[in-house]
């Protein structure tokens, strides 16, 4: 649907047509989340689509250090980050949540397949690692499994 380098057709969407969407529901009523992404536009498309799948999106940030005092603020089930962003990126993101709350469940969003990147962010136990230009049913797919794993399944539906 979207160019993997070009954002221009991201930022040109008013609103999601909610007849484009069949990528389905999260399994825990009452789901949270946050989303982190340096580019706001970015955030605001993905909160919206996860807001059609009932996730309700409590925060968002633009770096890493936001993320981290966002967090510690709201404590969500879910945490959305980006990788790669200007000063704290989605690896301090993913360390600091983890120091607060080992088993908070942690989605990283990424462009770069690079080995190295890959090995960091399963070092620092990230629960998921999607890939731009992200497809929002495997997302949904992957929280639903990743939900079913939790420390709390029974919330689950």
């Amino acid at each position: 649907m979207f160019k993997n380098d070009n954002l221009s057709n991201i930022r040109s969407i008013k609103k999601i047509d909610t007849r484009m969407l069949d990528v389905g529901k999260v399994s825990k009523k009452g789901c949270t989340a946050i989303v982190i992404d340096d580019d706001e536009d970015t955030v605001n498309l993905f909160s919206e689509f996860l807001e059609i799948c009932d996730v309700k999106v409590l925060g968002k940030a633009y770096e890493g250090n936001q993320a981290v005092e966002l967090y510690k603020k709201i404590f969500p089930d879910l945490v959305f980050s980006d990788v790669m962003m200007p000063g704290y990126d989605g690896f301090y993101v993913l360390q600091k949540i983890r120091q607060i709350n080992p088993h908070s469940i942690m989605v990283m969003i990424t462009g770069d397949v690079r080995p190295e990147t890959i090995d960091e962010l399963q070092k620092l136990k990230a629960d998921a690692i999607v890939y731009k230009p992200f497809d929002m049913k495997q997302i949904i797919e992957t929280v639903n499994e990743l939900l079913k794993k939790s420390v709390y399944p029974a919330q689950i539906n």
